[in-house]
């Protein structure tokens, strides 16, 4: 039950439909639900409507109608103009780390890892418990103190180290709700939440550090949606007394509707933003969502889909070329590459796969990049290190390139194999078993695996499925192969990890939902959300927070 202090305080509007233990009650104050509850009722309409014209522009493409540059913004694109000032902590960020916000010994691990940037996530790489949610609230305003802290079961302490990476903080998306908070009856955006309480808590203790509230901003699909975001900042900068400009934000080019509109994106929010961020595993799941029903699009294995061909590589050159031009960091995407604890063959593979990666992003023209595990940092800044001059490569203009629509909707070449979809099946029930007990970042096969990643796996299936793909073999894809797949992998994942291991995590349940995932006749937009009232009931039983895995 929610605290009566807090219920009375804010006198009913607000209502919070999970447990305020005294810890939470620090973040959810009277005074920060208002002011949370004030950017619902002003910016929450506006959300609904910007879904609605996805929603729009997805029957367009339906009908056969390709995305191309808009028409009404050709002048934003042609005429000269640059983005606002960066600040000082920003301006070199070679490296940079993500993972869940409220995992606190992976927060302490990532802020002490030698990145540049650590990019603490309530989005992708968390899966949104109230729980999750909360703590990550409550280890960023500590991270920004320096006062955070964690002691392992087995009596080992962390605590940050002097000199850490500068924090930035990713909001959910547009299309998450957070249904344990209602403002006048209705579940409040996650986005306007996760704003909201950080910027609110933290804007003076940053302020008083001599930095300010960063921001990654996530999945955005047009223009517009840019324009809502930076209404909401600049509203926010004067409801709290900070200077215009003072709230800087990078946004993640991770739809493909977005990749036709990075000028315009970086226009509406110059005052703010100081870069665009290859978010490469979404931009792969965009591509086959926006393009479900037409069986042109249709994709090979994913790991075939690489960032240096088709349409993937003239998206990286189009964001690098857009942002120099305007004198934003084009960063780069994340390398889904760990080490594995006492396996040098594996870790050498991955090594070298990282660095073969980072040095494609270098040559680019990236000012810099993601990796997935503090193990990796090193690797990643040392190609930077040797192959950058300067803090960044602003410089680079890449007047080479041009960049047509033909070229950001090229189809890479490749195959469709059995083992395709059966890597498609373990990763994505897997994933989505270990997100179902609130655990958002996941270890698999060598790889750190996500929301985005788990995306492809099913939306690959149900592309395959839905337009009887033809295999390597000559065979087709249908749903009876792969459920019976399914089926098979069910059971071998059952006798490597045990019948009660199996039986007492929520692999059924989660076999269940990607099962009905890959196989209805319309596409579901987003795993997360049809599967989070199974997280809403089942979080009800869960036991404390899943320890790091770094």
């Amino acid at each position: 039950m929610t605290r009566d202090m807090v219920e009375t305080a804010l006198q009913g509007t607000i209502e919070i439909l999970a447990p305020v233990t005294p810890a939470f009650s620090e973040i959810l104050t009277p005074e920060s639900m208002e002011f949370t509850a004030s950017l619902v009722r002003t910016f929450s309409s506006q959300r609904d409507k910007l879904l609605e014209l996805r929603a729009w522009r997805q029957l367009k493409i339906d009908k056969g109608e390709l995305p191309n540059f808009p028409k009404e913004t050709e002048e934003i694109r042609k005429s000269s103009w640059k983005i606002g000032d960066i600040p000082t902590d920003l301006l070199d960020r070679r490296v940079e780390i993500t993972g869940p916000s409220g995992d606190t010994k992976m927060m302490i691990n990532a802020l002490n890892s030698g990145a540049n940037v650590y990019m603490t996530d309530f989005e992708d790489s968390q899966s949104p418990t109230w729980e999750q949610t909360i703590q990550g609230q409550i280890n960023t305003r500590d991270a920004i103190r320096g006062i955070i802290s964690y002691t392992s079961p087995e009596g080992k302490k962390y605590a940050l180290k002097e000199k850490t990476a500068t924090l930035v903080v990713r909001p959910r998306g547009l299309h998450l709700l957070e249904k344990h908070v209602e403002v006048e009856g209705k579940a409040v955006p996650a986005s306007i939440f996760d704003f909201a309480l950080f910027v609110f808590h933290n804007w003076k203790e940053l302020q008083n550090k001599g930095t300010a509230p960063y921001l990654y901003l996530p999945k955005m699909e047009s223009y517009l949606e840019a324009r809502w975001w930076n209404e909401m900042i600049r509203l926010t900068e004067q409801e709290l007394g900070l200077k215009h400009g003072t709230i800087k934000v990078t946004a993640l080019i991770e739809t493909m509707l977005a990749g036709f509109e990075m000028d315009e994106i970086l226009y509406e929010l110059r005052d703010h933003i100081v870069g665009l961020n290859c978010g490469r595993w979404d931009y792969i799941f965009s591509f086959i969502k926006k393009f479900r029903n037409d069986p042109q699009f249709v994709l090979p294995n994913r790991a075939e889909v690489t960032m240096d061909k088709a349409f993937l590589s003239a998206y990286v050159d189009l964001l690098i070329k857009t942002c120099h031009r305007r004198g934003a960091f084009a960063m780069g995407g994340m390398s889904a590459f760990i080490p594995i604890k006492n396996n040098e063959e594996a870790n050498r593979i991955a090594f070298e796969q990282v660095r073969k990666d980072k040095e494609r992003e270098l040559r680019a023209g990236h000012d810099g990049t993601w990796v997935a595990h503090p193990g990796l940092v090193e690797v990643a800044k040392r190609v930077f290190d040797r192959g950058m001059i300067g803090a960044n490569q602003l410089s680079n203009l890449r007047e080479d390139v041009t960049v047509s629509r033909e070229d950001l909707l090229n189809i890479p070449k490749g195959k469709i194999s059995e083992e395709g979809i059966r890597t498609n099946i373990r990763v994505g029930i897997q994933y989505l078993e270990a997100w179902l007990r609130g655990k958002g970042c996941v270890p698999l096969y060598n790889l750190m695996e996500d929301a985005a990643t788990a995306e492809i796996c099913r939306a690959q299936l149900w592309q395959w499925i839905h337009h009887k793909a033809i295999m390597s073999d000559g065979g087709r894809v249908s749903e009876l192969l792969v459920k019976s797949l399914m089926k098979q992998e069910l059971e071998k994942l059952a006798q490597r990890i045990g019948d009660q291991q199996f039986h007492s995590g929520q692999y059924l349940l989660a076999s269940e939902i990607f099962g009905r995932l890959i196989a209805k006749s319309e596409f579901p937009e987003f795993l997360t959300n049809v599967s989070y009232e199974h997280l809403l009931s089942l979080e009800k039983s869960r036991p404390k927070l899943f320890e790091a895995d770094f």
